[in-house]
């Protein structure tokens, strides 16, 4: 357990020959047990040894994506990108051990099916002859990040990165809008080169890998990555085709409500995330004034958050303020030698550091009630399950958005449901894109860009590029880190998002009720699959297309229901 706060932690630099020769003692003594109870004495000391890799990871991971021009966490971060992949094929020989257990049957009896399927699923992803191949997808993945969080951008007087010009790009000043839009697109122009070689060398790199274990692409190896045991592309392509049908018109309809809600001609590029001609609700404070009342709303939400944001608070657990050479984006990491979930993002002045708060906060409140799992594969769930926990404690926190937007509170309920629903259409273009690209490795960079930008105006045909060629010619995406580190991840939002809806229907009758199988779903962390995490919350299958329909219904009448112009 923690007992300082997170700056004081100290990190271990990690040796693989002394890791690799703890790790086979332990295997070994696994392979030759006698009994169930000798058996899971070896696992316990193998789970130990991976959650010190685990954790002094993690340190690396946060302190270099906090300050990515630190030269000695730039080294570790190198150094353990190099080994994580020998680190993953000792897994390897673990897993295989497991699979072929003389006590398989007891051990499913006290750890559950999952964590033999999950183990079954790591044959598919590794083995010692694509190590390099993994060194270097992890070192360009690590370029990617730097290359992002190297912006530095002189605008309106001050040096500024990406996240910073957010604030710009919702002005009430339309001038305003265009003008940072412009700017910040213009910044990934002048480096399309390199964004473009940095992908181009991923694919190759991730369908030679495919080859090597043995698939026709990559794109069954990622489906195995993320741990998919219950569903697979073919239901997956269903699922798109479903939110294509059934999402995307009424996208439409809410783009031209939001037309007319601007009094504009036409929604231009630079107007898609400008809702209200009175301006974006903001947060009224600054970030202590944010995180004191983020305090008070998880205190009053339930003992289980009183107890759980207490913890973060006490521990330092949270780097939340965009600055300088930060890392983009926003994420929950693990250190699970401390038993403590850690929340990073980029505050900016916008709604988006309070969705963002509470997004990483339902990671965080998940890991923290389930960390006490004897194996570590349960730590976190799969992450579109993950993200089940993420978008719904974005819902179940919006009786507390007075205390962050006051005046500003019914403008921002009705931008968070609108957008979380236009968000469906994009999430989905972007896995369709994947799918693409890995099917057909063999593309080149203008290839990509040209199937990104038919993909984007199949499920987003709001969008027009006028005067902006960069994005005219399908640049869009290189804007997603996930694309580039975490292939077919985004499709999970998507799945999860339609669970997260299916909660605020609940809630608005229910709510005790509907916290309560929240809770129950966190707690019950990556013991199961999906579909049965799923229906362990008493939600419905997204891949159901009635779910689909049945849900949007009950989201679609509230947003009618609101005189959105008056805002």
């Amino acid at each position: 357990m923690i007992s300082e706060k997170f700056s004081a932690l100290n990190y271990q630099k990690q040796d693989y020959n002394i890791y690799e020769s703890a790790f086979k003692k332990h295997l070994k003594a696994f392979e030759e047990a006698t009994t169930v109870e000798e058996q899971r004495d070896a696992m316990r000391e193998i789970y130990k040894l991976g959650d010190i890799f685990s954790t002094n990871s993690s340190l690396v991971y946060i302190r270099h994506s906090v300050n990515t021009n630190d030269a000695f966490y730039e080294a570790e971060q190198t150094a353990l990108d190099n080994m994580r992949p020998m680190i993953q094929n000792l897994d390897l020989m673990y897993h295989k051990a497991l699979t072929n257990s003389k006590f398989k049957n007891e051990l499913i009896d006290i750890f559950g099916q999952q964590l033999f399927d999950k183990a079954a699923l790591t044959t598919k992803t590794i083995n010692e002859n694509i190590i390099e191949e993994l060194q270097e997808e992890n070192r360009l993945v690590s370029e990617y990040d730097k290359l992002i969080a190297s912006a530095s951008i002189l605008f309106e007087g001050e040096e500024r990165n990406l996240s910073g010009f957010a604030p710009f790009m919702q002005s009430t000043d339309r001038a305003m809008r265009k003008k940072a839009t412009d700017v910040r697109w213009s910044w990934y122009a002048s480096n399309k080169e390199q964004l473009d070689t940095i992908f181009d060398k991923l694919v190759k790199i991730r369908h030679n890998i495919a080859l090597k274990l043995g698939y026709k692409n990559f794109i069954e190896v990622a489906y195995a990555r993320m741990g998919r045991t219950d569903y697979g592309a073919k239901e997956v392509a269903v699922f798109r085709k479903s939110i294509h049908e059934n999402i995307v018109p009424l996208v439409v309809k809410l783009k031209e409500r939001q037309r007319k809600r601007l009094g504009l001609d036409r929604l231009e590029y630079y107007d898609q995330s400008f809702m209200y001609n009175s301006g974006n609700p903001t947060p009224k404070g600054d970030p202590d004034w944010i995180l004191e009342n983020g305090k008070r709303m998880y205190d009053e939400l339930s003992e289980e958050t009183k107890e759980f944001f207490s913890f973060m608070t006490q521990y330092e657990l949270m780097d939340l303020v965009n600055k300088k050479g930060k890392q983009s984006g926003g994420y929950c990491t693990f250190l699970p030698t401390y038993k403590a979930p850690f929340i990073f993002s980029n505050f900016n002045g916008t709604s988006h550091d309070i969705d963002v708060l509470t997004h990483e906060a339902g990671h965080a409140f998940q890991a923290y009630n389930s960390r006490d799992f004897e194996v570590s594969e349960y730590y976190w769930a799969t992450s579109e399950s993950s993200e089940i926990h993420s978008m719904s404690m974005e819902f179940f926190t919006w009786s507390w958005m007075e205390l962050f937007f006051k005046e500003d509170t019914a403008k921002y309920k009705f931008e968070h449901l609108a957008g979380s629903l236009n968000f469906l259409p994009y999430g989905t273009a972007v896995d369709e894109f994947q799918h693409v690209i890995y099917e057909f490795p063999e593309m080149t960079p203008n290839e990509r860009n040209k199937a990104w930008r038919e993909i984007e105006k199949k499920y987003l045909p709001f969008r027009n590029y006028d005067g902006i060629e960069y994005l005219n010619n399908g640049g869009f995406w290189q804007q997603q880190g996930h694309i580039y580190a975490s292939p077919f991840y985004y499709i999970d939002y998507v799945l999860a998002q339609v669970c997260a809806f299916q909660f605020w229907v609940r809630m608005q009758n229910d709510f005790k009720n509907a916290w309560k199988d929240y809770v129950t779903l966190c707690k019950a962390g990556g013991s199961k699959p999906f579909l049965e995490l799923v229906q362990l919350a008493k939600l419905k299958s997204p891949f159901q297309e009635e779910t689909i329909k049945n849900t949007i219904e009950n989201i679609t009448a509230w947003l009618d229901s609101q005189d959105d112009s008056a805002y």
